[in-house]
């Protein structure tokens, strides 16, 4: 990125002003993306375990086939989840509070007595796969953000700060030599008057 600026003061003050401004924030934002990286961690961990809890729970369940075609699947159903989001290192993320079911009311006397362990399986089955969904969501979300803030610390650091200190290094250079010209013609100049001043004593 190539940064414009003008051989004068005002263009040096500038920037001057803006690599200050970027060399006091690079900490913060490397702080934001080194919290950003340990989420995205923690979440990668938790969908593995949430994903492994899925797994685990439905093949348990896996030999009993044949019961599970004698269920209502309609007795059981998710009525709401609840919702909160919070901030991590600065990024909005959904937070599963609570899934809510809605349970169809049926004959305790008529149906097979597992009926009730069926239906709290079948709830413990969807609260974690809705778990799962979220906690992808969630990963999706910090991932984007650890990217972003990568991609800024990347810009400030190899891009914008080194672009603003070289222009400032020109700048000053620009500036001494303008000075030292100055001095050396003003030398020059006084050399001839004096010269002249010599030659007019003299004459």
């Amino acid at each position: 990125m190539a940064i414009s600026f003008q051989y004068n003061k005002t263009s040096l003050q500038g920037l001057e002003k803006q690599l200050k401004m970027r060399e006091r924030s690079l900490p913060t934002i490397k702080n934001k993306e080194s919290a950003l990286r340990l989420e995205v961690k923690r979440a990668k961990d938790e969908e593995k375990a949430l994903a492994q809890a899925l797994e685990d729970n439905i093949a348990r369940y896996e030999g009993m086939h044949a019961l599970w075609n004698e269920f209502d699947g309609s007795l059981v159903s998710v009525k709401d989840v609840v919702l909160s989001t919070r901030k991590v290192a600065g990024t909005r993320v959904p937070q599963l509070d609570e899934v809510l079911f809605s349970l169809q009311p049926y004959n305790m006397f008529n149906a097979p007595k597992w009926y009730a362990d069926g239906i709290g399986l079948l709830q413990q089955l969807a609260r974690i796969g809705i778990e799962h969904d979220f906690c992808l969501q969630k990963l999706q979300l910090l991932e984007y953000a650890r990217k972003k803030i990568t991609q800024k610390v990347n810009l400030f650091e190899k891009v914008q700060i080194p672009g603003y200190q070289d222009a400032i290094r020109k700048i000053k250079r620009y500036m001494e030599d303008e000075e030292n010209l100055a001095k050396s013609s003003q030398k020059i100049v006084k050399n001839r008057q004096s010269a002249q001043k010599a030659e007019e004593g003299s004459l």
